[in-house]
């Protein structure tokens, strides 16, 4: 996949998003949004994720109008609560009793923006995602780990965290911060993507 005009920007410094669109073939470059993520209320899950989403886009958007940028915010959600990112130990501890044995839903919210052509796309994902009863030492031992801190609902698929879940319903890569197929479909729909041959793909001028 070659970067050609216009240009694809991952408006997220996740290295989990990074690592999901370089393994799916994309060429692009991250630049950040610097939009307040606070000053959004929370709401429907759905609802939430592509406000969020958009936001981010947009913001890096307005600097690069003429770049198509991809935006995302991830939320987990159990029994009508969003489980943000823990702060601390016993926040990590909180969420990961709460989740322990249980069923939870992982929402995705993704928008991709290019202000020049005054396009727009935004969409959610759900998956479903049932947890392992845990016992405290597990839930002690992973907390030690240090990987709960920056991850909604204070776990990570992709890694240690591979261990608490049972089974998923839904998009695999949703859980780890992107839905890489539902991403790529839009990309190709709004023809910023396109297959250039056999096997290969391409930014489209």
């Amino acid at each position: 996949m070659q970067a050609t005009t216009p240009q694809l920007i991952l408006a997220s410094q996740s290295p989990r998003r990074r690592y999901l669109l370089e393994q799916a073939g994309l060429t692009f470059q991250v630049i950040p949004s610097s939009f307040d993520e606070d000053s959004v209320r929370p709401k429907n899950p759905s609802e939430y994720v592509k406000t969020l989403a958009t936001a981010k886009a947009d913001e890096v958007a307005s600097r690069y109008p003429g770049s198509w940028v991809i935006g995302a915010d991830t939320i987990v959600t159990i029994n009508d609560s969003i489980l943000g990112k823990p702060a601390d130990a016993r926040q990590a501890r909180e969420m990961l009793v709460r989740l322990s044995g249980q069923s939870h839903f992982v929402y995705t919210g993704y928008a991709i923006v290019c202000k020049q052509t005054n396009s727009c796309h935004c969409e959610a994902v759900q998956t479903r995602v049932q947890f392992k009863a845990l016992s405290d030492a597990e839930i002690d031992w992973y907390i030690e780990s240090g990987e709960p801190f920056d991850k909604a609902g204070a776990y990570a698929i992709q890694g240690l965290g591979t261990f608490l879940v049972r089974s998923i319903d839904g998009s695999y890569t949703n859980v780890v911060g992107l839905p890489v197929c539902e991403v790529i479909e839009t990309l190709f729909k709004l023809g910023v993507v396109r297959l250039s041959h056999a096997n290969a793909k391409e930014v489209a001028v």
